[in-house]
C-alpha cells in the first residue's frame, strides 16, 4: 500500500504545521500508523478505499495479543485522527474508524488516572477530530483541546480556568496568573504541549468565535461568551470516554496532576503552591494517593508481596 505510506506521510506534515504536535509525538503517530497499514496489508487490503470497520477491529485483535492495552489506545487514537483526516480532505470517500473504539485501560484509583491513562486522554484531545470546512467545529475543538491540556498542565479549579482572561497567560515565560478562593492570585508554570494548544486557540480558534460579548476572556462559548464550567466538565467527561479511560471530573483531572507531581519528586509545598491550598493538610492527600499507587504496585511486581 504504497499510496497509504505516502498519504501518512502527508497526514504527518498536517500534524506538525496545522496542529502543530512535536516531533517526538508525531514519530509514535507515524509508527502506529505504518504498523496497521502493514497489518491492513496481510489481510489483503491493497487500498485505504478498500478498508472498512471490521478490518480495523482485526486489526486491534492482532496487536492486541502483542503489546500493552495502553500502547494499543494510542494506536488506536492516532488510526481514528488519521482517517478522520483523509475523508474531511477528500482523500477517502468513508471514514472507517469512525465508530472505531478505544480499548479501555485498567482502573487503578477511581478518581484519580494514572500517568498512562492521563497520556491517552490527553493524545485524545489533541486528536480532536476537527473539520476545518466549518470554522466553528474546528474553533471549539481547538478550545477544547487546550482547556484539557491547561486543566492537567497546571491543576486549577474547573472555576480558576473559565475565569482566565488574555492577558492571564506569559508565554514567554510560560506561566499564568490565576485568582482562586478568596480572590488571591497566583502564579502557575505548564508545559510546551499546553503552550502550543494555546497559541493555536488564541491564534486560530478564537477570533472565529470572537464577538461583542467575548470581552477579554480566554476561553470562549459556541456563542461568544466566557465558556461556562458544565461545558468544561461536559468536555472532560466526553475526552474521558473517547480516550477509553475511567470517567473523571476536572477536579479529578486537579487530583491526578498533583499525584503525578508527587510522584516525580515534586516537594509537598511546591504542590501546595501550585494548587493553591490555604493548608498543608489539604495538600497531603495527594501523598496519600501516591502511596496506594506505590502499594498497588508493590504487590503487583514484589514477589513476596
Amino acid at each position: 500500500m504504497a499510496d497509504a505510506r505516502r498519504m501518512v506521510e502527508e497526514y504527518m506534515g498536517y500534524l506538525r504545521g496545522a496542529r502543530g504536535l512535536s516531533e517526538h509525538t508525531v514519530a509514535a503517530y507515524r509508527s502506529d500508523l505504518l504498523a496497521c497499514v502493514d497489518v491492513l496489508a496481510s489481510f489483503g487490503r491493497t487500498s485505504l478505499d478498500d478498508v472498512t470497520l471490521d478490518d480495523l477491529r482485526m486489526w486491534m485483535a492482532h496487536d492486541a495479543k502483542r503489546i500493552a492495552k495502553s500502547s494499543l489506545a494510542r494506536r488506536t487514537i492516532a488510526v481514528r485522527g488519521f482517517f478522520a483526516w483523509a475523508q474531511r480532505h477528500g482523500r477517502l470517500a468513508h471514514d472507517p474508524a469512525a465508530s472505531l473504539s478505544t480499548p479501555k485501560l485498567s482502573k487503578t484509583l477511581p478518581a484519580v488516572l494514572n500517568e498512562t491513562q492521563a497520556e491517552a486522554l490527553m493524545d485524545t484531545a489533541d486528536m480532536e477530530p476537527s473539520d476545518e470546512r466549518d470554522p466553528h467545529r474546528h474553533a471549539l475543538a481547538l478550545r477544547d483541546c487546550a482547556m484539557l491540556e491547561v486543566l492537567y498542565a497546571t491543576g486549577i479549579r474547573v472555576a480558576e480556568l473559565v475565569s482566565m482572561d488574555l492577558d492571564s497567560v506569559r508565554y514567554g515565560n510560560r506561566t499564568i496568573t490565576v485568582t482562586g478562593k478568596g480572590n488571591k492570585q497566583r502564579v502557575v508554570p505548564f508545559g510546551a504541549p499546553a503552550q502550543r494548544a494555546l497559541e493555536q486557540w488564541t491564534g486560530e480558534g478564537r477570533p472565529r468565535l470572537a464577538n461583542a460579548r467575548s470581552g477579554s476572556a480566554l476561553f470562549l462559548g459556541a456563542r461568544g461568551g466566557r465558556v461556562d464550567q458544565r461545558v468544561v466538565r461536559g468536555v472532560v467527561h466526553r475526552e474521558a470516554a473517547r480516550a477509553g479511560v475511567p470517567d473523571i471530573s476536572p477536579h479529578a483531572l486537579r487530583h491526578s496532576a498533583a499525584t503525578h507531581m508527587l510522584d516525580g519528586g515534586a516537594d509537598l509545598r511546591e504542590v501546595q503552591e501550585m494548587l493553591g491550598h490555604a493548608s498543608l493538610q489539604t495538600t497531603q492527600r495527594y501523598t496519600h494517593v501516591s502511596i496506594e499507587q506505590l502499594k498497588a504496585r508493590y504487590a503487583q511486581a514484589f514477589p513476596r508481596a
